[in-house]
Formats: C-alpha cells, structure tokens, sequence
C-alpha cells in the first residue's frame, strides 16, 4: 500500500508540473473480455461527459478502453486512477 501512496504522489506531482488544469485528460486501460470488466470501467465514468472508445484485441482476449474526460485538477486524476484500480486484472496506461 506504501508504494501506491508513493506512486500517486509522485504522479500528482508530475501532472501539476507538466500540466495546465482544467484540461481534458486521456485515461487508457486494458481489461480482459471475461466478466463485466467493460462495464465497470464505464460506471466509473458514467454520467460525466466522458468520451470512452473500446477496442477488442485481434485474439479478443482482451480490451483497450481510452476515456477523454474534463479534469478540474491531478487529485481529480487520481480519484479516477483510484476507482479503476479496483477492478480485478485492469491495466492502466
């Protein structure tokens, strides 16, 4: 849990130097096709004018998920980072 705190922090630090807020912002994560996997990478941005395309795999084994979103600010960013890492087996780019 340590290095999850360390990793965010150092990512808000990053965002609030490389990056001008309010700002759109591109999240890009990989789930599997097994499950509802899809779906729940939707529910966490339901409701807020995300912009969310999904692409199979050739194998379609697995999914690529890019969500475009309107970001306030980098601990909005986190929040984000934080809901989806909830899902079992998703990747985050």
């Amino acid at each position: 849990m340590k290095d999850r705190n360390n990793f965010y922090k150092k990512l808000k630090s990053q965002l609030d130097e490389t990056t001008t807020f309010p700002s759109n912002y591109l999240y890009k994560f990989i789930v599997s096709n097994e499950g509802n996997k899809v779906a729940l990478v939707r529910e966490i941005f339901e409701g807020k004018d995300a912009t969310i395309t999904i692409k199979k795999s050739k194998t379609e084994k697995y999914n690529s998920i890019s969500v475009v979103i309107h970001i306030e600010n980098s601990n909005q960013v986190i929040s984000y980072y934080k809901q989806a890492e909830k899902i079992e087996g998703i990747i985050s780019l």
